[in-house]
């Protein structure tokens, strides 16, 4: 029997993915998390073959989650489910240890072959993820502490927490608030938030 655990903050999700795998009769779902936290609690004492992770949840993101799992239960593998198709979102979780790859907008069908084909040992990406080689635009025009910043803004951080953690001032930060803007093409506090919020892993 395959066991495994579901990791995604949306309840719903999590209901859905359940009722799918309940056709498969050589797979059973042994424990599901809200959070990265609880998942790598319940890794440790549930002990899966395979995890299926969100890479945005509370607590602990996917990505950091997977390295600790990884770290401590190498031969568990880890399949990344999510909305993100950008080339670093799936660069961040195949250097975190995972096998493979879903795009939650895909057929269920799809997570079910990626659940063979890591236990078996191979890796399994989404063909729906547009995976670029070349530099993005934010990569072309942000230096690397505007990204860093970006980042940090993501994360939902303020400028007086980016300057403390930086080590800069916080007029340092609020200016390159201002160059980011410039460069993005945004329009004042809200969308620049919304913007890092969106991006949070494509940088």
């Amino acid at each position: 029997m395959i066991t495994i655990i579901i990791s995604e903050d949306h309840q719903s999700l999590i209901d859905g993915i359940k009722l799918s795998l309940e056709f498969e009769e050589d797979i059973t779902v042994v424990g599901e998390a809200n959070d990265g936290d609880e998942l790598i609690q319940l890794v440790r004492k549930k002990r899966p073959q395979i995890v299926i992770t969100d890479i945005r949840m509370p607590k602990c993101d996917g990505i950091s989650a997977t390295r600790i799992i990884k770290s401590e239960f190498p031969e568990i593998k880890i399949i990344a489910f999510s909305m993100f198709d950008q080339s670093e979102a799936v660069q961040q979780m195949k250097e975190a240890g995972a096998s493979g790859y879903i795009m939650k907008n895909s057929p269920l069908r799809k997570l079910i072959e990626a659940i063979r084909a890591v236990l078996s040992n191979e890796t399994f990406f989404d063909d729906a993820i547009a995976v670029k080689d070349e530099l993005t635009k934010e990569n072309i025009l942000l230096s690397t502490r505007e990204k860093t910043i970006l980042r940090l803004i993501g994360e939902g951080k303020t400028s007086n927490e980016i300057a403390e953690e930086l080590f800069i001032s916080k007029s340092t930060v609020d200016t390159h608030r201002k160059n980011i803007l410039k460069k993005m093409n945004l329009y004042g506090k809200t969308d620049l938030i919304r913007f890092a919020v969106e991006r949070k892993y494509d940088f």
